[in-house]
This record gives structure tokens, C-alpha cells and sequence, in this order.
């Protein structure tokens, strides 16, 4: 089980694109982090650019939520 709001990494942006071969490869920049909340199955943006930052808004979002003990199940993809 895990916590209402989790932190998750940033959606990375492309900054350019090149050529080898056959291939196109786009070279992509990590955007922060972001906060993940499982019950509403929502990405917040709010684009800390520190892990520690992040995790310290986490922990006072889960903090200050209306149920801060519930926890909500790890899905799984496969």
C-alpha cells in the first residue's frame, strides 16, 4: 500500500532531435518532479526542480489530507 500523493519524475520535453543512420533519436530534458495523487488517478504539475523539495510537499499534502492514514494499492503493469 502507499500514500495518497506520491512523488513521481517529470514528463521529459524534447530539446532536439538527430540523425544516425536510419534512425531519428530525440535528446530529452527531465522537467523536475512531480506530485502523483492516487485517489483522483491525477499527475499535479507542480514541477519542483529538487527531489528533497518534492518529497517535503508530499509529505505535507499526505499531512494535511482529509484521511492522511488511508493508503491505496500499488497497480501493477504488464
Amino acid at each position: 500500500m502507499q500514500p495518497r500523493f506520491v512523488l513521481v519524475p517529470g514528463v521529459p520535453s524534447d530539446t532536439e532531435s538527430f540523425r544516425l543512420g536510419i534512425r531519428y533519436y530525440a535528446r530529452t530534458v527531465s522537467e523536475g518532479f512531480d506530485i502523483y495523487d492516487n485517489q483522483e488517478k491525477a499527475r499535479l504539475k507542480r514541477g519542483f526542480p529538487t527531489r528533497d523539495l518534492g518529497a517535503a510537499m508530499c509529505e505535507k499534502m499526505n499531512a494535511e489530507a482529509i484521511n492522511p492514514d488511508a493508503s491505496f494499492p500499488v497497480l501493477r503493469c504488464e
